[in-house]
Formats: C-alpha cells, sequence, structure tokens
C-alpha cells in the first residue's frame, strides 16, 4: 500500500492565453517539483479548478501527468464529484493510466447523511480496490463535513489511507487522530496555515497550496525537524495571505508574478482586486 507522508502540492492547472490547458507548462511543473522535493503531486483538485475542467479534460490531464512523471514521484488524481457513478468513473479511469492514488471530494451540494456519505466512499473504494483513497473534507466549499465517526468507519476500508482534513478545527483533527491511532490511516492538513500544529499532534503532512511556490520550504516543514517551526513562523505570512480571496487566485497571481506564467483562473472565478494582489506582493517581496 502506498506509503504517502510530507508534502504533497496541490498543483494549479496551467491555461493558455486562450483558456487551453497548457500542457508544456505542465510538464514544466511536474519537472520543477521533482526537482524540489515536493513528496507527492495532487492534480485536478481544487487549486487545480477541477470544478471547471471538463471530463475529458481531467482524463487528458490525468494520463499526460502520470506519463510524465514515469514514477518518480506519486501521483494523486482528484476524481470526486457529487455524481457517485462519475465519480467511479474517473477513477477507474485514474486507475487504468497508472495513478498512485485518488483524492475523493464529499459530494456537494446534494448534501448527504451520514449513510450516505459512507455508501457513496464505500462503493467508490470498492471499484478501484486495491488503489489507495484519501478521503477529501473540505465543508467551506461544499456544504458537508465528515464526522469523526464516518472518518473512523471509512479508515477500516482497506484502501482507504488517509484524509485531506481542511475543518480547520484542531479538536476534531486531534480526536481522527486519536482514535485511528493504531492503524495506518494518515491525517494530512487541507490548510497550509495549519501544517505545524497538525504535525505536532501527529499528521502526516499537507495537501499544500503554498507549495507551488516554496516546495522546498513545505518539504522542510513536514520534515519536522528542529528548524520546521522555524521554517513555519516565517512563511506563515505567505500562507495566509494567498487565501485572502478564493482559492487558486492568489496562487496564481503569485505564480505569475514570480514568472511561472500559469495563465488566468478560469470564470466563474476571476482575478483578485489590485488592493490584494499589492498587499501579495509586498509580502512576496519581504519573506522571498
Amino acid at each position: 500500500m502506498l506509503d504517502l507522508k510530507g508534502s504533497g502540492v496541490a498543483l494549479v492547472t496551467p491555461f493558455t492565453e486562450d483558456d487551453k490547458i497548457n500542457y508544456e507548462k505542465v510538464e514544466e511543473l511536474i519537472e520543477y517539483h521533482i526537482a524540489n522535493n515536493t513528496d507527492f503531486i495532487v492534480i485536478c483538485g481544487t487549486t487545480g479548478e477541477s470544478a471547471t475542467l471538463s471530463e475529458d479534460e481531467k482524463k487528458e490531464l490525468i494520463s499526460f501527468s502520470i506519463k510524465k512523471c514515469k514514477k518518480r514521484i506519486p501521483i494523486i488524481c482528484g476524481t470526486g464529484s457529487n455524481n457517485t457513478s462519475k465519480t467511479i468513473e474517473l477513477s477507474k479511469y485514474a486507475k487504468s493510466q497508472g495513478a498512485d492514488g485518488i483524492l475523493v471530494v464529499t459530494p456537494y451540494y446534494n448534501k448527504a447523511n451520514e449513510k450516505g456519505l459512507y455508501e457513496h466512499y464505500k462503493i467508490v473504494a470498492e471499484s478501484v480496490y486495491p488503489m489507495p483513497i484519501i478521503l477529501y473534507n473540505v465543508p467551506s466549499r461544499t456544504g458537508v463535513d465528515i464526522s469523526i465517526n464516518n472518518i473512523v468507519n471509512l479508515s477500516k476500508i482497506d484502501n482507504i489511507i488517509a484524509i485531506k482534513e481542511a475543518n480547520p478545527s484542531l479538536e476534531k483533527i486531534a480526536r481522527i487522530i486519536h482514535h485511528t491511532r493504531d492503524t495506518d490511516f494518515k491525517v494530512f492538513s487541507g490548510n497550509d496555515n495549519l501544517t505545524y500544529p497538525i504535525l505536532s499532534i501527529g499528521g502526516a503532512g499537507v495537501i499544500s497550496v503554498c507549495a507551488n511556490i516554496i516546495p522546498d520550504v513545505m518539504h522542510k516543514i513536514c520534515n519536522y525537524s528542529k528548524n520546521s517551526l522555524d521554517l513555519f513562523i516565517k512563511y506563515l505570512p505567505i500562507m495566509d495571505e494567498l487565501f485572502t480571496d478564493v482559492n487558486p487566485i492568489m496562487i496564481k497571481d503569485a505564480m505569475n508574478y514570480l514568472n511561472y506564467n500559469v495563465g488566468d483562473v478560469r470564470l466563474p472565478l476571476y482575478k483578485t482586486t489590485q488592493e490584494k494582489h499589492d498587499n501579495l506582493v509586498k509580502i512576496i517581496d519581504e519573506i522571498l
């Protein structure tokens, strides 16, 4: 079974000027993360603007990224949706292409109850067994918060190996870790600014937005060495500033300022205000 830990980058999806996926840039970003100690790459997630990628685009991006990685770094593919059959279809496709695992967000908008959430994840897990699955809980976007009890029950399914927890409650995260401490189930922070606190209570790492621009720093923080806290505190203002507007607006703004040239976000997202851009640039210049 896949042994994930450390800093996984929630990779942006770069676009061309005519709003197509920029595959030349995708390859460039993959090579950049391999060279700069990112521990694993997550594609087609929230930061990758999965909500505005067509099914064909998702499949093409999944296939392309896996082929370019050539097993040099684990690739986790976001395959979740609010339609269980479509989630299964894309998950099976990711498996057929050689993905190392899948990230499955809670079904948004439907607002499934406890049993519905459990059965959704259970049937997805069965459909791709034994491929590893990471649960993705982000209630601020989906309107659904997986309960501790449901997470514990889901952790007992063999190929559900971890959760990306973006509920900012450290109490909840501590309880998840406590109740799964005798298993191989892992908890990854879904918020960069909680990475160190979650590591300190037994978390396995982070699936990081900030790693798009500071991959080696996020890798070192996740090593949880004597310098990790100092690094975390130093770069915390950048982590916070990247969420002053809806993700991934600010990280793409930051990357373009730093000459990564990843293009704009897709509608209905839109570029940030001049004031927020200027504040971001000021903090980047001060810290980087």
